[in-house]
């Protein structure tokens, strides 16, 4: 990867550097040009257009532009603390200031399938793609600040050394502050590459060690600013009513009684935007007031006739019973090797289930909330945002002004799971300022967020085995089924992309000779958006309880099971199979598929959770490993079941295997995070539509995990890895439903394969 950093202080952006500082600047591909570049090395460098900022002031104080956006996973910590262990520099003079959405500054791309920019906080790429280069930033900037007490000093560079926020003449042992150092570095050219040294790690201060995260005394003592918390002078307070239906509209509104509630200034259409809508708001009538709470009671007084539209007709259940009905066919084949078919037909024993996973909603703690003031021909707006440039190139265009008249700033996020890369509710609060010659904050209530979200697909899956007269699997048939995402953003898209059947399908890892994945269509009816961990969901859940389903039949150990079946350690070839390795957005040849990693977490989280130790009845363990976005992830969850079949959790155990680990402390707290999203998406999670129309409305009917149901305790188990670093906020999702629906079987005998698991222990 060619990494180029720039001495802004003697070039551009000099407003942003200010009188007398010293500050550099980097350009990093994005994640397209990071895979052609390491594949090639031969791509010409980007255009000026630095990724982040680096400014020493003449105070000494260090300023770290974080680039990527803040929910509680600790990127804001993570990626400045990365250049401030290479700079040398002290922890406690380091401010960390978030960038503004801006594709000049921080390149541009706004695809959303890879990578939307590298300002895009999706798919666990943040310290997988910017280690290496914040590394060498910050290396450069403590070679610069030790060629320049050398050049002040008078002495060779080989004898001075930048240590603590200061650089020493070792012979004398003089020193000298970086902040003196200024006005001599900010004048010097920037060394090549090849001369900087990076740290060795038993140098690292920071990185690898437990850093708390810059935002955590605002977080927990309430300060805190998040999108909802933002204000300007003037400003007006909306709230939407948004067709129920996807694809409906207003037929009639009567906004008389609306306008009569006291502080309501104004009732405004929004165009509906048919289907597929992609970023677009979805259109109805919006209700301006002088604030929330007047808008939300003038909303409730309004009287609206919709149009349902093509979509009216929509029920979950029966669109459940198609989906299953689709994978009961041969499909669309993706990968196939061997002949599946023969290799059936002449098994000694054949195992076949199906599974199914419903809508799930984001359902962040923080609903979608954004400020927007446009006027004299631009935009600003405040946000919290994943993707400030995708927020920014969709407001542009959908006001139709020039990308550089608009201004994306990031807030916190409270939560985010994907949801919050889709711009939607920041270009309604743009319309309604543009509309009202004021600056407007748009809120989202809970019933808005439940009921208009960017669902994650519902899915039904169709496996079958083939296993030979001593239990070896020779056959494996796996046809899965989902609207896909794609068709959110163009019409007729009914199969699922490449990069969707690559998140835990077509990378399946399992050494069997004969394998064949096929996709059946499915048409969308609602908004399909990536959710944490995406597609991994439903293909972790029906592969990992299959296979326990396997060893069950075989009376074989599933532990045991599943390392037989990942075979020897090797690298998988899926191309055999006729599969493009989308791979995450990277090179396979940089991120293979390696069984040996699979394996060795597997037996990590056996080990450390006591896997094989007796359990009284009523108790059982589950074990469940799936590789997704590029970390290989083994879970064990314990389970106990009474005789009126209410479940706890006495144990969780995770062990991941995520490459170089920069912030361990933040890799436990995913992990901890992803195990319990992922218990609440098995136990209690559930979408469901009638008409049309959403039946939950908020988190007492679209439940999210209870604190009296979480794991009694959580082990996480980070295992040392010498590999690039890989993904982590994600990683922690996909193995723990099956794993937790593996238990239920080793403790009832009941095989959960339809989740929610909800009230089937009790039937």
């Amino acid at each position: 990867m060619t990494t180029t950093i720039f001495n802004v202080s003697r070039r551009q952006f000099l407003q942003d550097v200010g009188a007398g500082g010293f500050a550099l600047a980097v350009t990093v591909p994005g994640a397209r040009g990071v895979a052609q570049q390491l594949a090639t090395e031969t791509r010409a460098p980007d255009p000026f257009s630095p990724n982040v900022y680096i400014r020493l002031d003449p105070t000494g104080d260090v300023t770290i532009v974080a680039h990527r956006s803040e929910m509680g996973q600790g990127v804001r910590t993570a990626l400045p603390m990365v250049v401030a262990d290479e700079m040398e520099a002290d922890w406690s003079r380091v401010h960390v200031e978030q960038a503004i959405g801006d594709q000049a500054k921080f390149a541009s791309g706004i695809d959303y399938v890879d990578a939307a920019g590298p300002q895009n906080t999706d798919g666990s790429r943040s310290l997988r793609h910017f280690l290496q280069p914040l590394r060498e930033a910050g290396a450069t900037a403590r070679a610069m600040l030790e060629a320049a007490a050398a050049q002040q000093w008078n002495v060779q560079v080989a004898e001075v050394e930048a240590r603590m926020h200061q650089v020493v003449h070792r012979p004398t042992g003089r020193t000298v502050g970086y902040g003196d150092l200024v006005g001599t570095a900010s004048e010097m050219s920037v060394p090549a590459r090849e001369q900087i040294r990076l740290k060795s790690p038993d140098a690292f201060r920071y990185i690898g060690k437990e850093v708390p995260i810059v935002d955590l005394f605002d977080i927990t003592t309430g300060q805190a600013s998040y999108g909802i918390d933002q204000a300007l002078p003037g400003m007006r307070y909306a709230v939407v009513a948004r067709p129920p239906v996807y694809g409906g509209g207003v037929a009639s509104v009567d906004s008389a009684a609306a306008e009569a509630v006291g502080g309501v200034e104004r009732v405004v259409r929004l165009a509906e935007t048919p289907p597929p809508s992609g970023f677009a708001p979805l259109g109805g009538v919006a209700v301006v007031a002088r604030n929330t709470w007047a808008a939300i009671q003038g909303r409730s007084k309004l009287d609206i006739t919709w149009t349902d539209g093509p979509n009216r007709s929509y029920d979950s259940e029966t669109y459940a019973a198609q989906l299953e009905a689709a994978v009961a066919q041969p499909a669309k084949v993706i990968r196939d090797e061997g002949d599946v078919q023969q290799a059936l037909a002449g098994a000694a024993r054949r195992v076949t289930a199906d599974y199914y996973v419903p809508h799930l909603a984001h359902a962040t703690m923080e609903p979608p909330a954004a400020l927007a003031n446009v006027a004299d021909g631009g935009c600003e707006v405040w946000a919290p945002t994943q993707d400030p440039q995708g927020t920014r190139g969709t407001l542009a265009a959908i006001l139709g002004i020039p990308i550089e008249r608009v201004r994306v700033n990031v807030t916190l996020l409270g939560g985010g799971f994907g949801r919050k890369s889709k711009p939607d509710f920041v270009v309604e609060a743009a319309l309604l300022s543009r509309e009202v010659g004021a600056p407007v904050k748009v809120t989202w209530t809970r019933e808005d967020d439940i009921r208009h979200c960017y669902y994650h697909a519902p899915a039904a899956q169709h496996l079958e085995a083939g296993l030979d007269d001593e239990g070896r699997a020779i056959a494996w048939l796996h046809r899965t089924a989902f609207p896909p995402i794609p068709s959110t953003f163009a019409p007729d898209v009914t199969y699922a992309s490449d990069f969707e059947l690559f998140l835990g399908a077509s990378d399946m890892p399992y050494d069997i000779p004969n394998l064949r994945l096929e996709n059946a269509e499915a048409a969308a009816h609602v908004r399909i958006g990536w959710y944490r961990s995406v597609c991994n969901i439903q293909h972790a859940f029906a592969i990992c309880s299959f296979v326990d389903e396997l060893a069950h039949t075989l009376g074989r150990d599933p532990k045991d099971y599943v390392l037989s079946l990942l075979g020897p350690p090797r690298h998988v070839d899926v191309t055999r199979g006729g599969v493009d390795p989308w791979n995450y957005g990277d090179p396979i040849e940089l991120h293979p598929i390696d069984t040996a990693r699979h394996r060795h977490v597997v037996e990590v989280v056996a080990e450390r959770s006591g896997w094989g130790q007796p359990l009284p009845r009523g108790r059982g363990r589950g074990i469940a490993v799936h590789r997704s976005f590029l970390s290989y992830v083994a879970s064990v969850v314990e389970v106990e079941v009474n005789s009126a079949g209410e479940l706890s959790i006495p144990r969780l155990d995770i062990a991941i295997d995520c490459g170089f680990v920069a912030h361990p402390e933040r890799v436990r707290a995913q992990m901890e995070g992803g195990a319990v999203m992922s218990l609440g998406n098995a136990l209690v999670g559930e979408i469901t539509f009638r008409e049309g129309r959403v039946q939950q409305s908020n988190y007492h009917d679209y439940r999210v995990l209870r604190l009296t149901a979480a794991p009694r305790e959580t082990h996480v188990h980070i295992v040392r890895s010498d590999k690039p670093p890989s993904g982590v906020g994600e990683v922690g999702v996909p193995p723990v439903a099956p794993a937790l629906c593996n238990a239920i079987f080793a403790a009832t005998g009941k095989r959960i394969r339809r989740l929610p698991v909800g009230d089937q222990l009790a039937s």
